[in-house]
């Protein structure tokens, strides 16, 4: 619905959304533990069958995004591990490979996935919800954030592995469920008593993976961060934009994050 502009870029691709519950709920209050959780069944299977995919965390759930015309690749490929529905007039059907449209090939294997580079700013961030009811009294504060507070333009020659600060704030409604991720610094513009956190009230840093925009064509981004993560078991909170990857974890584990993916790195050369 939005008018054609000059000013706004979109992606070619049509994405549909998958969610992956327990025995097909998620209690609504749940944190979860972000692409840790789902990176050895449902990330790293779909970078092996050369599927592209966008993550998005959310303060109550995580939720992949694929390509419409790999749908057929990724049924064929997670059927195995899980039980599939998709949701018709409101309810859950299940489905079958047998459902999907335009057959299924098999994927050649593809070539090693480029590991990109990755910077770790210093900023510290937190991962928060609001009562929908309350979110009026924050909707201006909400406003100036989005809009009127940036940074200085982008500039490539200040863009460097040694980043000390980034500008982050990250703002998704998902049938009536907020989520919001800010620096600490920006938290304190809000009232405190609106902002709901999880119970240790946590403080998170960030990795951001690429040294220019990534595009939508390449498999196994994701994959880059989740898989040493969760070989580690250390939980991760993962937004894939436009442009760059983005991974939260938790601030007392970032120096062993950086190690790992260090590792991965130099084990790949």
């Amino acid at each position: 619905e939005l008018p054609p502009s000059e000013f706004m870029q979109v992606a070619d691709s049509t994405w549909l959304v998958l969610s992956v519950v327990s025995n097909g709920r998620e209690p609504p209050g749940c944190q979860a533990t972000g692409v840790t959780k789902i990176a050895r069944s449902v990330i790293a299977p779909l970078a092996e069958h050369h599927v592209s995919v966008l993550m998005l965390s959310t303060y109550q759930t995580d939720f992949i995004l694929v390509r419409e015309r790999d749908l057929p690749v990724v049924i064929h490929t997670l059927a195995g591990e899980f039980d599939i529905f998709k949701e018709e007039s409101g309810e859950c059907v299940p489905v079958t490979c047998d459902d999907v449209s335009n057959g299924f090939l098999k994927p050649k294997p593809p070539a090693s996935p480029t590991l990109h580079p990755v910077q770790s700013p210093q900023t510290r961030f937190c991962v928060l919800t609001v009562a929908p009811d309350t979110l009026p009294a924050i909707a201006t504060m909400l406003i100036d954030v989005l809009f009127y507070s940036h940074s200085p333009p982008w500039d490539a020659a200040t863009d460097s592995q040694d980043l000390d600060s980034i500008t982050f704030f990250s703002f998704s409604l998902i049938e009536g469920y907020i989520s919001i991720v800010m620096d600490a610094e920006t938290q304190k513009r809000f009232p405190s008593d609106l902002l709901l956190t999880s119970s240790t009230g946590e403080l998170w840093r960030m990795v951001r993976i690429g040294g220019q925009p990534l595009g939508f064509d390449e498999c196994g981004i994701v994959a880059q961060i989740a898989e040493p993560l969760a070989a580690a078991d250390i939980s991760a909170y993962y937004i894939s934009t436009f442009n760059f990857d983005h991974a939260l974890v938790p601030e007392e584990g970032i120096a062993e994050v950086i190690q790992l993916l260090q590792q991965r790195q130099e084990s790949s050369r």
